[in-house]
């Protein structure tokens, strides 16, 4: 089973903290004025992870620069602290812990053409080129850079499927575009490029393909590229040496590390615009071809970029609030955009994709298909949020695409899927949480019952990662399996959210032995020391790598040995508190609310120290609460489970102003396609789904005065809030359409048709809000059971 932690080798890069630059954008109309507080520069400093270049929501297509290709903090290929750009490449990840795509880069210059980028401390050996971030425009759609060592412009948009370039040259008769189809993520000891083919189908065009391994090994990916000015001549490369052009109908072609390169040459008078188009296709340079027929019939640059902004625009008006404070909204839509960066389209204009078997597929009419799902991370925040923001149509093609892939893959379930291959990156199969919790909440369009076969066979068939040991034994022991106490509380999770689904097709059975599934993690509960720990297979509890594997236990350790973890990418301070779904539960294993609430306290409060080896996503530390990763993102929210909801309030205020900033390192954290951004969004609004499934969001404490979130066909969730000082992190009283509430959580079931939520802020806690046992949010083993 591959973690982050595993995957990465290399030192994170220092952060950059420094205030982001101004820029210069066109004067938006109306319609797009909200676009003006999004910066796709936020966190692409730090260990954000983040990419500053053209897209469009949910695309295909991610036109951006490349400033280095290897290392953690380049798993988006850019990072803020380099001061040179290798090219432009057409694929790129927002926010992930490992790297990979980078596909199809290309690079203009002038002079006599280089073969390969060379280093960033000697940007002019090779074909980089130096760059200032004053010179650099990123808005949504569309982003722009100086090439210093050239004198040339480079601007950036995209459609779903397609990359618009221009470049604006000087006078020059050695003006040329490289395309290089060596460069990409740099997966390690191994051959990234597994074979590439190269073509000249017209004078102005070339188109081809690749299968890579950096991450999703056996991942497709193909191009056509044409140019707005026949070039003067071509000249290709295989392995750095010049070879013939391929003739009409030939490739050239390679195996094993592949090295193809094609130079196009130019002269050019000053200012000459040269523009690229190019379209991708995980099926094929054909479907490449459609894609760009269809998408970017000619080569008007503005008007692309100008249908970008209308998306974007759409997209981000989605939800308005309204603040005297800049810089929290400029924050909020900058979270919002990155949030909707993924999970990304994955078809071709005609229905066809390649399926997680390798397999060319096609669509039913009407349906889409995706891939960049990263389900470990994303069910907790990201799609809880897209239940409200997104259309029925695009949450059912999320599941519907989620299940074709469990039927299509080798290994069944997503766990989490790139471009057509499962990384298996991460623990439990929580493709399974983003599928029940649209269930559960009621989208149409759904094939209900195919989404149940295959999760019931991953929750009772399949001997997958400890599962096997999880339903016999009823936990995972510490000496069978890595990562087992973790493994084992995604898996009751996962229990609950297919339960949810066997219930809803009435077949209780399944419901009830996966209810009790989703109890397990009780086992693992040592009263003695109040904190979850690991266990061997004779029952016995196990240490921890400073006291040996049955020496003396400490909380801050990842496992019982040095190599072996027992959590993942967390320890047992972080993973106590890792029940999402009976929260009701956990707070009677430590004997009572109060016992649990100090303990609860207790966490935010000790000291902040790192195991040995943690993994450099445990970030963002609290005491031992570490925002900058997923297992940390519902404690915050665990108070009023305990008849505390005050003191959550106060905690997630504090949370949003220091862990999240409109600068270049702006997240604590990598931002994991949407997780992050989503955690502040839903936080901003004033609450948040510690249990997603269930439908269940808890009250924290609203960011601005008002917000409205379009719900789509005409409903709206309008958030209005009272306070007299902006500093009033309170909830003095919660109501619902005018109705005051004593309970400070609410059900999906209450807003999904359009609700008007109100909020009365003030400076002191209000100890009465959400403390009677009636009005406790529902837990699994809860008064209300399954919400």
């Amino acid at each position: 089973m591959l973690t982050r932690r595993k995957f990465i080798g290399t030192a994170a890069a220092a952060g950059v903290a420094a205030q982001l630059p101004a820029f210069a954008l066109p004067a938006p109309d109306a319609s797009e004025e909200v676009l003006r507080y999004v910066d796709p520069r936020v966190a692409t400093g730090g260990h954000g992870h983040c990419y500053p270049g053209a897209t469009v929501p949910f695309g295909a297509v991610q036109l951006s620069p490349d400033t280095f290709n290897s290392g953690w903090d380049w798993c988006s290929g850019y990072h803020a602290s380099d001061t040179s750009i290798m090219g432009f490449s057409h694929t790129h990840l927002s926010g992930t812990g490992c790297g990979d795509l980078l596909d199809f880069l290309v690079m203009a210059g002038t002079g006599p053409a280089k073969l390969v980028p060379g280093p960033r401390n000697a940007p002019e050996t090779g074909y980089r080129s130096r760059y200032d971030h004053k010179d650099e425009i990123a808005s949504p759609g569309y982003y722009s850079v100086l090439l210093k060592d050239y004198n040339i412009r480079a601007e950036f948009t995209a459609t779903d499927r397609t990359g618009l370039h221009r470049y604006t040259f000087p006078q020059s008769e050695q003006a040329y575009l490289i395309l290089d189809l060596a460069h990409g993520y740099d997966g390690g000891n191994k051959p990234n490029v597994l074979s590439a083919e190269l073509t000249h189908p017209a004078p102005d065009t070339l188109a081809g393909g690749r299968r890579t391994q950096a991450w999703g090994v056996g991942r497709h990916v193909y191009f056509t590229l044409q140019v707005s000015k026949q070039p003067t001549r071509i000249v290709f490369y295989q392995d750095e040496k010049e070879v013939a052009a391929p003739a009409a109908g030939a490739q050239l072609s390679g195996d094993k590390d592949a090295n193809l390169k094609a130079v196009l040459y130019f002269t050019t008078h000053a200012n000459e615009q040269i523009l690229v188009r190019t379209g991708i296709s995980a099926v094929g340079a054909d479907g490449a071809a459609k894609n760009l027929a269809s998408e970017m019939p000619d080569w008007n640059f503005d008007r692309i970029h100008q249908q970008a902004r209308a998306r974007w625009a759409a997209q981000i008006g989605k939800i308005s609030v309204t603040t005297a404070n800049e810089a929290h909204k400029t924050t909020f839509y900058s979270a919002l955009y990155h949030m909707s960066l993924g999970p990304t389209l994955f078809d071709d204009v005609d229905g066809r994709y390649r399926g997680m078997d390798g397999q060319v597929h096609s669509l039913s009419a009407g349906q889409r298909n995706y891939t960049t799902f990263s389900c470990w991370d994303t069910f907790r925040a990201a799609h809880p949020a897209y239940t409200l923001i997104e259309s029925n149509a695009r949450i059912a093609d999320f599941v519907n695409t989620l299940t074709r892939m469990a039927e299509q893959s080798p290994v069944g379930m997503a766990v989490w899927p790139l471009h057509g291959t499962e990384t298996g990156t991460m623990t439990g199969y929580h493709s399974a949480s983003i599928m029940a919790e649209a269930i559960s909440k009621g989208f149409t369009g759904i094939d209900v019952d195919r989404a149940y076969a295959v999760m019931r066979k991953r929750a009772f068939d399949d001997d997958y990662r400890g599962l096997g040991y999880f339903r016999s034994m009823h936990y995972i022991p510490a000496d069978k399996e890595s990562e087992s106490v973790s493994k084992a509380f995604e898996y009751c999770y996962n229990a609950w959210a297919v339960a949810h689904v066997a219930q809803k097709l009435g077949k209780t059975a399944d419901a009830s032995a996966l209810m009790a599934q989703s109890t397990y993690y009780r086992n693992f509960f040592d009263a003695s020391i109040g904190f979850m720990r690991p266990k061997f297979a004779d029952g016995t509890w196990a240490g921890s790598s400073d006291g040996g594997p049955t020496g003396p236990f400490n909380p801050i350790d990842l496992g019982h040995f040095r190599e072996w973890r027992d959590y993942t990418e967390s320890n047992a301070w972080q993973t106590t508190f890792g029940i999402q779904h009976d929260a009701a539960g956990l707070i009677a294993l430590f004997g009572g609310k109060p016992q649990f609430l100090a303990k609860l306290d207790e966490l935010f409060t000790t000291a902040p120290t790192l195991p040995r080896n943690a993994p450099p996503d445990i970030a963002g530390m609290v005491g031992q609460y570490a925002h900058g990763n997923e297992p940390s993102h519902h404690i915050a929210y665990l108070y009023p489970y305990a008849g505390a909801p005050w003191k959550t309030q106060v905690r997630v205020r504090s949370l949003m102003e220091t862990m999240y900033g409109p600068i270049l390192d702006g997240m604590q954290g990598n931002e994991d396609v949407g997780q992050m951004s989503a955690w502040f969004v839903l936080s901003a609004l004033g609450f948040y789904a510690v249990d997603p499934v269930s439908g269940t969001y808890v009250l924290g404490s609203p960011l601005f005065d008002k917000a409205t979130v379009n719900l789509g066909n005409g409903k709206k969730l309008e958030i209005d809030v009272k306070r007299a000082n902006p500093a009033d992190a309170y909830v003095q009283s919660f109501s619902i359409n005018g109705k005051p509430q004593q309970r400070a959580w609410f059900h999906h079931s209450d807003v999904a048709n359009g609700a008007t939520l109100g909020f009365v802020m003030g400076p002191n806690p209000n100890t009465t809000l959400g403390t009677s046992e009636a009005d406790l949010p529902p837990s699994a083993t809860g008064k209300a059971g399954m919400a």
